[in-house]
């Protein structure tokens, strides 16, 4: 989920996760970020409405919620195309998860947001982004990012997305 500055203490977060059907639920860091399991008819768009439902309800707290299935985040590992990066400096590559696929030219607007040297690359429902000279000075912030694909998203880096893809069952 995109936390965004709100305040949510983790087990409030597993227990919301709970009220919506999740049970093995694995709270990671304070970043808004599961791994839960989930009955089959509660998968996607459907366990999205349902986390964001328990979360206004339980903690009086609207935000967006984005829910991946694993072998779409198999897809995100074994896809990335900056695999240096990935291997050098993994807190500076992100992979940023949208609500939907965007608009193919929604990626050739994401590429002329940047004002730096951080470089970009489509895919699928997620962008990856190279920050070179960190994230927190960049001008390729999450707003410019969501204004340019049209769609909602947040951001988790490598060292995140390779430590959510070993806590998933097979």
């Amino acid at each position: 989920m995109n936390v965004g500055g709100n305040a949510l203490r983790m087990a409030t977060f597993a227990e919301t996760l709970a009220d919506a059907g999740c049970t093995s639920v694995q709270t990671v860091g304070t970043s808004g970020t599961a791994v839960v399991e989930t009955p089959a008819n509660v998968r996607g768009e459907t366990l999205e409405q349902k986390v964001e439902a328990a979360l206004r309800q339980r903690a009086g707290l609207r935000t967006e919620v984005f829910a991946r299935e694993r072998d779409e985040w198999d897809g995100v590992v074994r896809s990335n195309p900056f695999r240096r990066e990935a291997q050098d400096d993994p807190a500076h590559l992100l992979v940023v998860f949208l609500k939907t696929r965007p608009a193919p030219e929604s990626w050739s607007r994401l590429a002329a947001a940047v004002a730096g040297r951080e470089r970009t690359a489509p895919g699928g429902r997620h962008a990856y982004l190279v920050y070179p000279d960190g994230i927190g000075r960049s001008k390729l912030t999450a707003a410019r990012i969501d204004r340019a694909l049209g769609i909602p998203g947040t951001g988790r880096n490598w060292n995140t997305v390779v430590s959510l893809h070993s806590k998933l069952r097979p």
